[in-house]
């Protein structure tokens, strides 16, 4: 095994650890669940049949508290440790250990079932929203797809195979047709096409002769090269760009869940007044035990069980929804910044278009448009070169329609030259054209032009372009019609090709010819520009990886799109229809609608026991019906999410 095949199976193992890690967390926080409700309910019997102290019950309570609780108020005591007492877990240490206290005041009941039965529901709560954030986004070993395995070194006239990272900068290595390209470089012999599209999605292949740079993570196409290598495997741009992912997510804003920016508000709240409540009346001559109960009974009440469940429910019926559109939304936090989006960025290459090419228009000057391309197609039937494939799927039975097709060669940079039924054809750019004593003229459509000559006399040319894709349209204008802001396109293509593209599109604004850096680069102005709205992002391939962990919600195409985008992406479109956009935002608004909802029912019904503990009028069995009845209704709410129109 080699060196480089043991380090991926490697990070494949920690991949699968990983997963496998968040498995058994929530199996592990579900067994937790179920023995603390056992528990709960031996507790609750033993109470009834016996007549114990208060102490002993005390003691036969905490241990389903303290197996359910632990962490709650672990995570509770580390956010005191750090300065950030008032969350979620403080709020429900707070209100659990004053119903633990509540039973030691004279003359008062004992509450401690509540105690657990409140601190069991937020455990549940909490599983909910761990399964709803689903699958984690540490793991980026899918970037190996682009990494080579291996670099043919020439070492005294003999090829050896070594590991690229060993490999010295100045040594020459030889790279066959089919093999990825495994450090940057200079071409020294040979001439090939190089397929770019997983690093900078530029769709066309890009020829190469002597003295022309290689980077790596491309794949040679057509001919043997040997390449001088100009930098060590580390500072080649596959590395770089796995730099660039495994970096990009550390500077992402971390939306919060909702339920955290709720807590930080509302936990204050909460705690003051239960402490006036426990303090003013006394001091006004009121006895102090009652009060220091009723303020008990209001930090119990308090607490927000019906929305620690609900919310995350809500927005897991959300995914769900979501998902049965194919549209897979990798968290809750997700779906917030999602309903917030004012600009949406898009790639171009694979996102708004096919990725693949296609004859988009025949311009025939001496035969009809049938001929030229039926020409074209037989020259071309041999060809290895993406194009070569556009103009035969253009023509596709008759390329083998008994025609003699003889004395084919292709020239490296031009294109290629065959005798078809005798006639000579010459099928490639320009500088074939003028080999060939061709008269060629240029063609006012945009995309790749392909000359054709017959013995030197010029025959027409045909464009053949990366289609668009037929929603590309209809998805800027429902984004606009969601009150989308801007539309951008990055790419690495070249400036005529974008320009066409977004014309063609009505997009806000366009900027070509970048590399993976830039893009990051520029979605990092964006965030900063417009730090109060959320950017999205819609990739596909390797390139976009970096860019879809930088913004605020990746999206990525899940059916064309390498394994990288989709790793690195919040959000996946399962059928690759950048439509699916719009309706994925219109599914975060909606679940966050409900969400809130949900959230004023709540805290509606609150309020109301809330005034009626703080005059004595409730007493704390009514204060959990009513949670639980809040609950209950709230949750049925929630499953509103799951159905989408």
């Amino acid at each position: 095994m080699s060196h480089e095949h043991h380090h991926e199976h490697h990070e494949c193992c920690a991949h699968e650890h990983h997963h496998e890690h968040h498995h058994d967390g929530l199996k592990h926080q579900l067994a937790m669940i179920i023995i603390s409700a056992v528990l709960l309910i031996i507790a609750v019997i033993i109470e009834k049949c016996f007549a114990l102290p208060t102490w002993q019950l005390l003691l036969i309570y905490l241990v389903p508290y303290l197996i359910i609780g632990h962490d709650t108020l672990k995570e509770a005591a580390e956010g005191i440790a750090h300065g950030e007492a008032f969350d979620e877990h403080f709020l429900m240490s707070v209100a659990t250990i004053g119903a633990l206290c509540i039973g030691f005041i004279p003359g008062a009941e004992t509450q401690f079932p509540e105690a657990v039965f409140v601190m069991l529901f937020f455990q549940v709560g909490e599983l909910f929203e761990g399964y709803a954030e689903g699958k984690s986004r540490e793991s980026i070993s899918h970037l190996m797809d682009i990494r080579p395995d291996v670099a043919h070194v020439e070492v005294k006239g003999r090829l050896e195979n070594v590991d690229p990272n060993q490999v010295e900068v100045g040594s020459t290595i030889v790279i066959r047709p089919g093999e990825k390209v495994p450090l940057d470089g200079v071409v020294i012999e040979g001439s090939s096409a190089l397929n770019t599209i997983a690093l900078t999605g530029e769709s066309m292949p890009r020829d190469i002769a002597v003295e022309d740079e290689v980077i790596s993570g491309c794949v040679n196409l057509s001919g043997v090269i040997r390449v001088r290598t100009t930098k060590a495997f580390a500072e080649s741009t596959v590395s770089k760009i796995i730099e660039l992912v495994e970096n990009a997510t550390e500077h992402k804003s971390k939306s919060e869940t909702f339920i955290t920016q709720f807590a930080r508000i509302y936990t204050p709240i909460v705690v003051f007044a239960a402490i006036a409540i426990a303090v003013i009346p006394s001091l006004l001559g009121g006895s102090f035990t009652t009060w220091f109960y009723r303020a008990l009974m209001f930090l119990v009440v308090s607490c927000p069980c019906a929305l620690v469940i609900s919310v995350p429910l809500t927005f897991f019926g959300g995914i769900g929804g979501a998902s049965r559109k194919g549209i897979l939304i990798k968290g809750a936090n997700y779906m917030d910044t999602l309903a917030k989006i004012k600009t949406v960025v898009f790639d171009k290459t694979g996102t708004l278009t096919h990725g693949q090419f296609a004859v988009e228009a025949v311009h025939p000057d001496s035969c009809d448009e049938h001929q030229l391309l039926h020409l074209a197609a037989h020259v071309e039937h041999f060809s290895t070169h993406p194009i070569g494939a556009a103009l035969r799927d253009a023509f596709p039975d008759e390329a083998t329609d008994g025609c003699r097709i003889t004395d084919i060669e292709e020239i490296a940079g031009q294109g290629i030259c065959a005798m078809v039924e005798g006639q000579k054809v010459a099928v490639g750019n320009t500088k074939l054209m003028d080999a060939v004593g061709a008269k060629w003229h240029d063609c006012h459509h945009v995309g790749t032009i392909i000359h054709v000559a017959i013995d030197g006399v010029y025959a027409g040319h045909i464009v053949i372009n990366d289609k668009i894709k037929e929603d590309s349209a209809e998805a800027i204008a429902l984004l606009k019609e969601l009150g989308v802001e801007r539309t951008i396109m990055l790419t690495g293509d070249r400036k005529e090709v974008a320009g066409h593209v977004a014309q063609q599109l009505k997009l806000d604004e366009y900027h070509a010819e970048l590399l993976p850096a830039d893009k990051v680069a520029y979605m990092e102005q964006l965030s900063i520009l417009n730090s109060q709205f959320s950017t999205l992002f819609v990739g596909d391939g390797i390139n976009d990886a970096p860019v879809l962990a930088r913004a605020d919600v990746g999206v990525a195409m899940g059916g064309l799109g390498s394994d990288a985008a989709i790793e690195a992406a919040d959000v996946v479109l399962m059928d690759d229809k950048p439509s699916k956009i719009a309706l994925a935002i219109q599914i975060a608004r909606r679940t966050r609608a409900i969400a809130r909802q949900n959230v004023w029912f709540a805290i509606g019904v609150k309020i109301a026991v809330l005034i009626l503990a703080t005059f004595g009028l409730a007493t704390l069995w009514m204060a959990v019906f009513a949670d639980v009845g809040v609950t209950v209704l709230a949750v049925l709410n929630a499953m509103r999410a799951l159905k989408i129109k």
